[in-house]
């Protein structure tokens, strides 16, 4: 069994991993912001915060892609479409 079939079968769906990716570089403007502040270790501690927490977001971009790639071809899926593939005027793919 694939990791995008069982994340479908859990309730994921694209959607979810966009705006995690999403969320992931909000998380990653704040952790650098608050390292900076918080912290007396300077730019290059802030930095690596950022950055550590900003490689998450492409990770979520990928596998809310292959959802969507899902979502899309998988028969059992129609109930749970993403709105992503939704055409224009409310039809479905």
């Amino acid at each position: 069994m694939t990791i995008v079939r069982r994340l479908h079968e859990a309730g994921i769906t694209s959607e979810h991993a966009y705006a995690a990716a999403f969320g992931s570089i909000g998380l990653s403007l704040l952790s650098w912001i608050t390292s900076m502040k918080a912290e007396q270790a300077g730019v290059e501690r802030a930095d690596r915060w950022g950055i550590f927490v900003g490689e998450w977001a492409p990770t979520f971009f990928g596998l809310g892609l292959a959802l969507a790639g899902y979502e899309r071809e998988a028969p059992a899926a129609k109930g749970s479409r993403s709105a992503w593939l939704d055409e224009p005027g409310g039809k479905t793919a």
